[in-house]
């Protein structure tokens, strides 16, 4: 409309009549700029949800067992998510949209045409429009149609071409619909997102019912056109009365075009304009109940649609305003010309609030919903945070605690442990080497206990010993076994005992539950090595008389230092490694044995010596005694004398190696109960570090979930906060164009 000031003939101006379309702004723009604002809006807040829909899906499907946010909340996201790309489409389609009604050939198409400065839909005389033209803008340079059952583009360059295009459609009727879009640079009134309807005449059909479901319950405002030769008819009146049933309230405007054939009858204007106006104050204030009696005469307008075209347009092609009817010649013209202002700027000023409010205020309702419920569902992630971050705190204290328990415990529990195993061990070490000592003293009876066959051959001495020594080491063991390992045994189940005790409560309860009781198939092992010990053990069985040289000497300086002085004279090796004592001794029986062998002579002197003191009854006597002597022990020596001989010896040397390895054997048992309570005390510590382990490893992933919650936290408010923010921006558009003034 800010064109109409610029399109003003200089001789209207000339003329003084003040006849100027507006110059403000078109009120249109406020459609489209609270259009672009809301739909900025609706754009934040898609991207908004989806972002908020994915933050709370992550949430939900998080590994971790503590949720903080269900499947509802997210499902309900995505349905706002939903909600919200449906209504930014149906934004982009959202326009202003007025619809024209009335009988046939009352003008409806002439008054959309001098709306839009320029012949765009046919008219004229008679039935022109038989169906539904909806008339809008485009960015295309040339016009254009499209129908309902086709959206192929037909050209149209005249209103000729319209029409005739129109007619070339066989299958329209008065419920069909004809896009017709006209680019915007050529009507300026287009370019706000304003769309026409231009319908065919109220009086050609009865479906009227199906007219109004399927164009007119989003149309923005309403104008009926009537024919100021005429009042309204009944038909016009019912159309009406059936969308106030479908709408509450609509916008109705009703025009009483072709005012300009009153000019024919100067003395009754006055009086058939207030015929008018009452009828149609009473229609839509009393019947429609549209609008109060003091609204209603501002809503009927009186104008000449076709002489403000034709003005118009000869304005717009720089034409003297003649027009068909005389122009501004015309009698009354600039009075119907301001009239037809004052109903586009009243109708401008009320689509423009009406479409605001009826195409945005339930949306901007639905986001305000969408922030709410957006801001509780933080909320509630929020607090179920805040609450699982807590127990979260409060668990990893304790089980910092734990560790802390854990380990200051098995550290003590370690020293206690290896005092009393240093204990039992020194312990099995005395009992066994009493027990072995006790072993030694009963060797000749385990010795003398020994039956075999026994024969002085060398393979059977020798198998002989075997068997015995066999024989003695399993009797010393089984001694020692009995002596000794029912009590060790005892000792070390106790100890075992204790230390399980002892762990079992700084085990966490998945190892706890491996803990298996204490093995009680421990046996002590006596590893004696008594056939290495007697390896150097040589028997001699041979026959020796009693009161013979050798025995003498044997009985003097014991039987080993015997052989070894009277087998030994010439070994300088034996004699070289000897004790001093032993030397002593050897040397003398040596010296003497040495010295009788080199002096038989003597003995010879010596035997007549005796001779000739004590007589020789005396000394033959002697002789016959020792010589029995000798004879009975030489028949006496059997093989039973022979085995009773190895046993001695046997016994004498086995002592002597025992009583050596005495301390040895307690070590050695000492040892392997060491050796099996600290590996016992070592898988359990192995326990006790899977347990420290599973702690520390709890405590890390406790770590992370706070921190993961803390995370969720912030974003929940981050969250919040931007719904707030759009809230903000909701509240502000509903203040500048929802709130009614």
């Amino acid at each position: 409309m800010a064109e109409e000031s610029q399109l003003t003939s200089e001789p209207e101006r000339q003329a003084g009549h003040g006849v100027m379309d507006s110059v403000d702004a078109s009120p249109l723009r406020r459609f489209v700029v609270a259009k672009r604002l809301i739909t900025s809006i609706f754009d934040q807040l898609l991207d908004f949800v989806k972002d908020g829909s994915a933050f709370v899906d992550e949430a939900w499907r998080g590994d971790d067992p503590g949720q903080v946010a269900v499947e509802e909340q997210s499902l309900e996201l995505q349905s706002c998510a939903t909600k919200l790309w449906t209504i930014k489409e149906v934004l982009v389609r959202r326009h202003m949209k007025v619809a024209f009604f009335g009988r046939t050939s009352n003008g409806k198409s002439t008054v959309i045409n001098a709306m839009l400065r320029d012949r765009v839909l046919p008219s004229g005389i008679g039935h022109t429009t038989n169906c539904f033209l909806r008339v809008e803008g485009t960015d295309a340079d040339e016009a254009y149609l499209t129908t309902e059952a086709s959206s192929d583009r037909r050209s149209v360059t005249t209103v000729n071409q319209l029409a005739h295009a129109l007619h070339m459609v066989p299958t329209l009727d008065s419920g069909s619909l004809v896009k017709v879009m006209w680019p915007k640079s050529r009507c300026a009134l287009l370019r706000d997102d304003l769309v026409l309807m231009d319908s065919p005449g109220t009086d050609v059909t009865l479906e009227l019912d199906s007219w109004i479901d399927k164009f007119c319950l989003d149309a923005d405002v309403f104008v009926l056109v009537g024919n100021a030769e005429s009042t309204l008819m009944n038909t016009e009146k019912l159309f009406f009365h059936k969308v106030s049933e479908r709408i509450s309230k609509p916008n109705i405007f009703i025009l009483h075009n072709r005012w300009d054939a009153s000019v024919s009858e100067p003395e009754y204007i006055e009086e058939v304009r207030k015929q008018h106006l009452d009828r149609c104050v009473s229609f839509l204030a009393e019947e429609l109940k549209v609008v109060s009696l003091d609204e209603a005469p501002g809503r009927i307008f009186f104008v000449s649609a076709k002489e403000v075209l034709s003005s118009r347009m000869q304005r717009a092609q720089g034409m003297p305003e003649t027009g068909e009817t005389g122009g501004a010649l015309a009698e009354g013209f600039h009075e119907r010309l301001r009239e037809f202002q004052m109903f586009e700027r009243t109708f401008e000023e009320f689509i423009s609030q009406s479409a605001v409010k009826t195409k945005f205020e339930q949306h901007t309702v639905t986001a305000w919903q969408i922030t709410e419920a957006i801001k509780a569902v933080m909320d509630a992630i929020n607090i179920a945070s805040a609450n699982r971050k807590i127990c979260c705190l409060e668990e990893r204290e304790d089980q910092r605690d734990r560790l802390d328990f854990v380990r200051g415990q098995i550290n003590r529990l370690t020293a206690n442990v290896k005092e009393r195993i240093k204990t039992l061990s020194d312990d099995v070490s005395a009992k066994v080497a009493t027990a072995l000592t006790d072993q030694i003293r009963s060797l000749p009876i385990l010795v003398e206990e020994f039956r075999a066959d026994f024969n002085p051959t060398q393979e059977t001495l020798e198998l002989y010993k075997t068997k015995l020594l066999q024989h003695v080491e399993e009797r010393l063991v089984v001694g020692l076994s009995h002596r000794c390992s029912a009590a060790v045994l005892r000792d070390i189940t106790e100890i075992r005992r204790h230390m399980i005790d002892s762990v079992a409560p700084l085990l966490s309860p998945s190892v706890h539950d491996q803990l298996s009781a204490p093995c009680a198939s421990f046996d002590l092992t006596y590893d004696l090595g008594l056939v290495a010990l007697c390896a150097d053990f040589h028997e001699n069985i041979e026959f020796q008389f009693s009161l013979g040289w050798t025995a003498l000497v044997a009985r003097f300086i014991g039987a080993s230092n015997a052989k070894r002085a009277l087998g030994a004279a010439g070994d300088t090796r034996l004699q070289e490694t000897s004790s001093f004592k032993d030397d002593v001794v050897i040397s003398i029986a040596t010296g003497l044995s040495s010295v009788s062998s080199r002096a038989s002579v003597t003995v010879m002197v010596i035997g007549g010596v005796v001779w000739r003191s004590v007589g020789w009854r005396l000394l033959a006597v002697s002789l016959s005694l020792y010589g029995l002597l000798y004879l009975y022990e030489k028949v006496t020596w059997t093989d039973g004398s022979r085995e009773r001989a190895l046993k001695q010896q046997f016994v004498e040397h086995a002592a002597r190696r025992l009583r050596a390895v005495v301390p040895a054997a307690g070590s050695a048992c000492s040892q392997q109960v060491h050796k099996e309570l600290a590996s016992t005390f070592s898988r359990l510590a192995q326990r006790v570090d899977l347990s420290e382990a599973e702690l520390e490893g709890s405590i890390r992933q406790l770590s992370f979930r706070i921190q993961r919650l803390e995370n969720i936290q912030r974003r929940s408010k981050a969250f919040r906060n931007r719904a707030t923010e759009l809230e903000t921006q909701l509240e502000a558009f509903s203040i500048q164009y929802l709130q009614e003034v």
